[in-house]
């Protein structure tokens, strides 16, 4: 028999048998969605993780599970694969089965024998396990009175999420113990809200918790909370405000409340409405997103949970905060429970996402003003080199928020779509206005046909703040574009936002979790299965940080005014199965991949720029000027000019190349004129030999590759000049070129290198010419057959 035909003759058969009910029996109950997996524009679930029998006690309270093995193998076969599942479900009892019997392995550590072979008659009937799952959790009856208190469900078919269920589980279990605080750390998108909502009904309804305060430090949170996942609550709910407190009495007759520290707390005692309640008035508080305010303890925040400090204290956060003034385990202490970003994506419950790096030729280069340079208002600007640090701070490109407006809507236009849900997240209020303007006019005939199409939604704008339930609501399309400093990097369920922007530095961990967070979201009804990060400031250098626990899917690199479609299409291959790992090979650029299993990386590379031509962004070079400071000019005008000076025509340039006994000394004589031609090499590609760059830059001819020069010479009449050993050579010398530096082929150094090292020593080799003199004497002609068209 297969496994399947094991599982239903006799699997089954032993487990029914024992008393267990069909509806306590899960088959090939699956508890991961699948990874998504990304290539091109298409996303690719893998295969969800399946338990083959998942028993339950009672709806939502699993207690085993049963790896079934095919007949013909050993009873054990299957113990290994079961204990891995046992340990992502929190699941204590767990068995392998081949239909003729079962090994039980206890994970409780209360059986005298860990594992023991049972017959398929004496498999345990689900009061044996329960009571056996109870002895284990203990005696205490808080803690029995919170197991048997289901969840909250007004649909039977709808059930948790299995590491929403574990964050429950140990959050009732911790505080009917009597745990006075507790963290949770669940990565943004993960269902934090819902997963309190129902720990706050099971320790309300079992008499754990007579009265809960669910803090928060923005509205918004607040009140998705009251009317999402903490509405069934009822009439027992009430939000916490200033008016309300006219009436403590009315106040006091509620049992839940949702609270904003804002409101609650003030400078003044008088503003301090917490204090008008008794110290032991809450048994529970849950502090959503505690990795702020709440976690430092000289915070005016923190002084509602010193006032509160009968009750128990339940952390909720995607990302614990430790720095040297606040640390959110040293007042909550370790975390309970942690689902990661990075198990969310590989569960298939998040969206993975791709990252676009764009790179600015200021941002790179630094600009200096001339002097007596003034800025638009008449100010002269002060003299010292702005960086990317200071732009937005100390100084605006109006130029720069253009350009990045025209990449955004050129990515959104011919790669994504046009109405995709984007936030643009700038560094200051300010910031966020001039590229919410810069967007509408990048944005032409879409920010006419609605006036919402871009909007700034920050604090202190309530016309963009109106909006924010309708950015996030999947169903609206307008706003479309949002900008933004700090409202929206946390807290808002943007679900189908498909494109982040970063134009503001982050040195933050916890912010750059926070805003990713925006995105990662999953809605395959909306088509929305990934998201794109598009990069302006190399706030994606976080990747690298071992403190980041979520890889991108793909990480690429554009230069400023590359097309952003055939950059996308030419660096990840729609062709390519998303299977196949040899994508790495066939891009240009850093590629960082999540696979199932053994393909997660968990430091990608660092910012890379090797796979980017730096010939298409405006290069600019510091030079020193006749002041003796650094001015900023075009690096290709500089060396233009500076070319001219030593040779200022096409001739005497070609005729200096070509009559120099060895061409490096040209190079060489240019390079200490304080002309960067290595730099300039770099940016275009080592495919560019250096006198073709020369030509280039300084009198505009079309630039060869070294392939292109190398099958020149063999289409030439040159080499049939030569045969044996001697042939041999002068083609290694060929191959040679197209990887190497001028000055490599005219150095004996050469020589020592492959292809050339196996043909001989490099006394034999010169040999072949009669010598060091007739070597260098070949290695020239050779150049000249080269380099004879200009």
């Amino acid at each position: 028999m297969n496994e399947e035909e094991t599982r239903n003759r006799h699997i089954r058969p032993s487990i029914v048998s024992a008393g267990w009910a069909d509806s306590q029996i899960r088959e090939e109950y699956p508890y991961t969605m699948g990874r998504i997996h990304v290539s091109g524009r298409v996303a690719k679930r893998s295969e969800r993780k399946k338990v083959d029998f998942l028993l339950e006690y009672r709806p939502n309270l699993p207690i085993a599970l049963i790896e079934a093995k095919s007949a013909h193998k050993d009873l054990g076969a299957g113990m290994q694969q079961a204990l891995g599942y046992a340990e992502a479900l929190d699941i204590p009892f767990v068995f392998s089965a081949n239909g003729k019997g079962f090994l039980f392995h206890d994970r409780t550590g209360l059986s005298k024998t860990t594992e023991v072979e049972l017959v398929s008659e004496s498999f345990p009937s689900p009061e044996d396990l329960y009571q056996r799952y109870l002895a284990w959790k203990g005696e205490a009856q808080a803690v029995r009175n919170v197991i048997e208190t289901p969840l909250y469900s007004d649909d039977p078919n709808k059930s948790p999420r299995y590491f929403q269920r574990i964050a429950i589980d140990r959050a009732v279990e911790a505080v009917a113990r009597g745990a006075k605080r507790a963290l949770l750390v669940m990565a943004t998108g993960t269902g934090k809200t819902y997963t309190a909502g129902q720990i706050i009904w099971r320790l309300w309804k079992s008499g754990t918790a007579k009265r809960v305060l669910f803090l928060a430090d923005r509205n918004i949170l607040v009140d998705q909370a009251k009317i999402n996942d903490l509405k069934h609550f009822g009439d027992a709910l009430t939000k916490i405000s200033r008016q309300n407190f006219n009436d403590v009495g009315s106040l006091m007759s509620h049992e839940i409340f949702l609270g904003l520290y804002q409101a609650m707390s003030g400078t003044t005692e008088e503003e301090k409405l917490f204090k008008k309640l008794p110290k032991d008035f809450f048994d529970l508080i849950v502090i959503d997103e505690c990795h702020r305010g709440s976690a430092s303890e000289d915070s005016q925040w923190h002084e509602i949970l010193d006032y509160f400090t009968g009750a128990a204290h339940l952390g909720l956060t995607a990302t614990p905060k430790e720095t040297t003034d606040t640390s959110t385990t040293h007042y909550f202490g370790d975390a309970i429970y942690t689902y990661s970003l990075k198990q969310g994506i590989d569960d298939g419950f998040l969206a993975p996402y791709k990252v676009l790096r764009v790179l600015l030729d200021t941002d790179i280069t630094g600009w200096r003003p001339s002097p007596g340079t003034l800025d638009d208002n008449g100010n002269l600007v002060e003299d010292r080199v702005y960086e990317l640090k200071d732009i937005n701070k100390a100084v605006v490109f109006p130029q720069r928020e253009r350009l990045i407006a025209e990449k955004i809507i050129e990515y959104l236009v011919a790669v994504e779509d046009p109405y995709a849900k984007t936030i643009v997240f700038c560094r200051t209020t300010a910031h966020a206005e001039r590229m919410r303007s810069a967007l509408v006019n990048a944005s032409g005939e879409r920010a006419r046909e609605d006036v919402r199409y871009v909007m700034r939604i920050t604090g202190d704008d309530e016309e963009g703040k109106n909006q924010l339930d309708r950015f996030i609501d999947p169903e609206e399309r307008f706003p479309t574009i949002v900008t933004t400093s700090q409202l929206l990097s946390t807290g808002v369920d943007a679900q189908t936002c498909k494109l982040v922007v970063l134009d503001k530095p982050i040195e933050s961990m916890t912010e750059f979790k926070q805003i990713i967070g925006r995105g990662t979201r999953v809605r395959e009804d909306k088509g929305k299965m990934w998201f794109t990060i598009i990069d302006f400031q190399g706030a994606t250098k976080l990747f690298a940080d071992p403190e980041f626990d979520g890889v991108a899917e793909r990480v690429f690199e554009i230069a400023g005014d590359e097309d952003i479609a055939e950059a996308l299409e030419e660096q990840d291959p729609s062709a390519v199965s998303v299977e196949e790992k040899t994508v790495e090979d066939e891009l240009v650029s850093v590629v960082i991949s999540q696979g199932d299993q053994t393909d997660i990386i968990e430091r990608p590379p660092v910012f890379k720029l090797s796979g980017v031509p730096y010939a298409v962004v405006k290069e600019q070079v510091q030079y020193l000027g006749p002041d003796g400071k650094l001015l900023t000019q075009s690096l290709k005008d500089f060396t233009r000019k500076n070319i001219l000076t030593h040779y200022p025509t096409l001739e005497s340039f070609f005729t200096a190349w070509q009559s120099a006994e060895r061409r490096q000394v040209i190079i060489d004589q240019i390079d200490a004129s304080g002309i960067p031609l290595e730099e300039l090499q770099k940016q275009v590609g080592a495919e560019f030999d250096l006198f073709d760059l020369v030509m280039h830059v300084a009198y505009d001819k079309k630039m060869m590759k070294k392939n292109e020069r190398i099958e020149m010479v063999r289409r030439s009449n040159y080499l049939n000049k030569y045969s044996g050993k001697a042939r041999e050579v002068l083609e290694a010398l060929l191959e040679k070129y197209a990887d190497v530096t001028l000055k490599d082929i005219e150095s004996v150094r050469v020589l020592t290198l492959e292809p050339l090292r196996s043909l001989g020593t490099d006394y034999e080799i010169v040999s072949l010419f009669g010598g060091k003199e007739g070597y260098f004497k070949i290695v020239d002609e050779l150049l000249d057959v080269m380099y004879a068209t200009q």
